[in-house]
């Protein structure tokens, strides 16, 4: 599968500051068939020097500060976001910031339950809330278009983690109580927003990107970033109206809740 964004006018991808996030913004920036502008958004971009490095050198990508957890970090980076893309709106909202800490039954703290719960669940929520009227002035533009990210979309980076059918044998031996938790009520959020943006033309997905080679993934997975990655983002252009509400894995196949 080949990645093209060339009709995608703007896309906005959260936590692009390592991993995933500042992966997909250096795929991006590879390729011809990038989107026209490319928003990565940071919660310290001072000292994202990588990416800062990028942008200076790729002016189709702008660096916008946000902190998903901080109301008014997400009301400022919708304002700076607005004046970027214009009466155009925001196509393509990728919600990618998380986080995940190792720990199991008899280590588990509420404290840790509830900052993995606000992170990687609640604040997809309110930044896609808060964007919402970017989404649908982007979705408007195109009143009528099928389903896409050239029109507008929403897509939340989930994980099999998050699959309770799938919690089970082998893969149980994953002690990772909060990001499970986390993850699974993601999913539950996406096919929400999914019921509720379908009439604005709004395309809401998770997708898991795979076992990677992260600071969070660690050294033992079996993708590497650019592995991951391309496969990834090539699912995310070709996303269409048969994906609305579904969990994907990062080559396109459906995955059990």
């Amino acid at each position: 599968m080949s990645v093209n964004f060339i009709k995608c006018n703007s896309m906005l991808i959260t936590g692009s500051s390592r991993g995933l996030g500042l992966q997909m913004v250096k795929h991006l920036v590879s390729i011809c068939e990038r989107p026209k502008k490319i928003i990565a958004s940071a919660r310290n971009p001072s000292s994202a020097q990588e990416l800062q490095q990028i942008a200076r050198s790729h002016p189709e990508v702008y660096i916008v500060p946000l902190d998903v957890v901080d109301d008014a970090s997400i009301d400022a980076a919708v304002k700076q976001v607005s004046s970027i893309v214009g009466p155009e709106g925001l196509n393509c909202l990728i919600n990618n910031a998380g986080i995940m800490t190792t720990s199991d039954l008899n280590t588990e703290t509420r404290d840790r339950m509830m900052n993995t719960f606000q992170t990687n669940t609640v604040s997809p929520l309110f930044v896609t809330k808060a964007f919402l009227p970017l989404l649908r002035a982007a979705a408007s533009v195109c009143d009528g278009g099928v389903m896409s990210v050239n029109r507008a979309a929403v897509i939340n980076m989930s994980s099999l983690l998050g699959s309770v059918q799938l919690n089970c044998g082998e893969a149980a031996n994953f002690k990772v109580y909060a990001y499970r938790v986390s993850k699974a009520g993601l999913n539950m959020l996406t096919r929400c927003l999914a019921m509720d943006l379908q009439a604005d033309g709004i395309l809401c997905t998770m997708l898991h990107p795979g076992w990677v080679q992260t600071d969070m993934g660690g050294k033992q997975a079996p993708l590497t970033p650019e592995e991951s990655i391309s496969s990834l983002l090539a699912v995310i252009s070709a996303l269409s109206e048969k994906d609305h509400g579904q969990f994907l894995d990062y080559e396109g196949k459906n995955l059990p809740w």
